[in-house]
């Protein structure tokens, strides 16, 4: 007899959940050309990133979302692994906790159907515990209401996308970042981050 999902191994259940966030993308995806929206993109990050910046996001995954930079250039990273829906989640857990009190209970459901529901435009993957205790929290929401969810993607990304993030091609271009206009500029033209994806993004 067939005892349906229970009984797949957590991996088979990770992967397939990985393919649906790809395919969810890729169908979502803005109609830019690569090129252009890479270059616009390298060269907002050159402008606020040093390699002293980088330096002090090596050392910790608390480092680097401490910055606003250090946010905005892991998005990228995670983009390139179809995975930054864990920092858009993250970042609107944030936004929800300085809502008004009143407001809380609308916006919570909002977060709570765009991430955490089954079939989720925005899914990401959390336990079926975790998914229930926010599910009950929504029905007296206040601004501990998705703390465990939030932890744990932050423990997620902590432990998977940041340790490939610290290898990428991505990482190891700005930390050679030059910081005058002209060698910006050169660095655009042989395309200094491209290539973020081979590891795999405020």
């Amino acid at each position: 007899m067939c005892k349906g999902l229970a009984t797949l191994p957590a991996t088979c259940m990770k992967s397939a959940k990985d393919i649906k966030h790809k395919i969810g993308f890729l169908l979502h995806k803005p109609e830019v050309p690569p090129d252009k929206e890479q270059i616009k993109e390298k060269t907002n990050i050159a402008k606020r990133v040093s390699p002293a910046d980088v330096e002090k996001w090596k050392l910790s995954f608390n480092n680097l979302m401490n910055s606003e930079a250090g946010r905005t250039v892991f998005t990228t990273f995670l983009k390139a692994e179809f995975s930054q829906e864990n920092m858009e989640f993250w970042k609107a857990c944030e936004k929800y906790k300085m809502s008004a009190p009143k407001s809380m209970a609308g916006k919570a459901k909002q977060i709570y159907d765009q991430y955490i529901a089954a079939d989720a435009l925005n899914e990401v993957n959390l336990d079926s515990a975790t998914r229930e205790e926010t599910r009950q929290n929504l029905s007296n929401a206040g601004p501990f209401c998705f703390d465990n969810a939030q932890q744990k993607i932050f423990t997620l990304m902590e432990k998977d996308s940041y340790r490939r993030f610290l290898y990428s091609k991505l990482i190891q271009d700005l930390s050679l970042l030059p910081t005058t206009t002209t060698q910006l500029s050169a660095l655009e033209k042989r395309g200094g981050m491209r290539g973020c994806s081979e590891s795999g993004g405020a």
